[in-house]
């Protein structure tokens, strides 16, 4: 049911999506179904910072399916760390991704190792991240493959956060590369600028200029690109030498 479930989500307005699932929960007589449901109804109470509430649904969960169970175990480790608690997750995203891998589960295992790098240290996440990007890579689940784009994401940012900025730029062509073939634009957009992000750390200022504002044209808003051609400009500026008589 992971296909259908997605369909449901809008991540950037979990509330509508609560209702959403409220809704497919009212018509749907499928014990299993039912459960999974459950979960994510829990999982958009949780991204609304109602953390109390989002345990007692997951309370009324019986996981009585190794499906169900990856669910549970997801969710419920999602709300801890949403509320500021990933030492209780961390341990529900390893008994996901244990039961995952044991159930051939993969698109919940890519899910559970993708959020245990959200967890652990840069170090760590690292090695979770490169984990679930080969998971997702060997896959023939084509949700877990979907999985792909994100991952490469994820792993050009533990590896910036590493300050290991040619791993991270590699990452980002990647991902670009992969959402272009899929003409994911939106998400192409962001690759290019994390690539523009990254040439700017990595000092090649005027290439991260030209992306950063090839990107405000097609992201006028966007307040991300902004900073960045301010700091762009702010670095080139002080590149540039004083004139001896200022």
């Amino acid at each position: 049911m992971a296909t259908d479930i997605d369909s449901f989500w809008d991540y950037n307005d979990p509330a509508a999506s609560e209702q959403r699932f409220r809704e497919l929960l009212a018509k749907t007589t499928d014990r299993d179904s039912v459960l999974e449901i459950q979960t994510q109804i829990a999982r958009a109470q949780g991204l609304q910072g109602k953390f109390d509430e989002a345990h007692k649904t997951l309370d009324a969960v019986v996981t009585n399916s190794p499906r169900v169970e990856v669910w549970y175990l997801l969710e419920r480790g999602r709300v801890f760390n949403s509320s500021g608690q990933p030492d209780k997750a961390r341990p529900l995203f390893l008994a996901a991704w244990e039961k995952a891998q044991a159930g051939k589960l993969d698109f919940f295992a890519v899910d559970a190792a993708h959020m245990i790098a959200i967890v652990e240290s840069p170090d760590n996440a690292l090695a979770w991240n490169e984990k679930a990007l080969a998971l997702a890579g060997k896959s023939c689940d084509p949700i877990a493959r979907n999985w792909i784009g994100s991952l490469l994401n994820n792993l050009g940012w533990a590896y910036y956060d590493k300050k290991d900025y040619a791993m991270a730029l590699d990452a980002f062509e990647r991902d670009l590369a992969w959402f272009n073939e899929r003409k994911l634009d939106e998400r192409a957009r962001i690759a290019r600028y994390s690539i523009g992000k990254t040439l700017r750390t990595m000092g090649r200022v005027e290439e991260a200029l030209a992306i950063q504002r090839e990107l405000t044209k097609l992201m006028p808003d966007d307040n991300y690109v902004r900073e960045e051609i301010a700091e762009c400009l702010k670095q080139l500026a002080q590149a540039q030498p004083r004139d001896e008589h200022e």
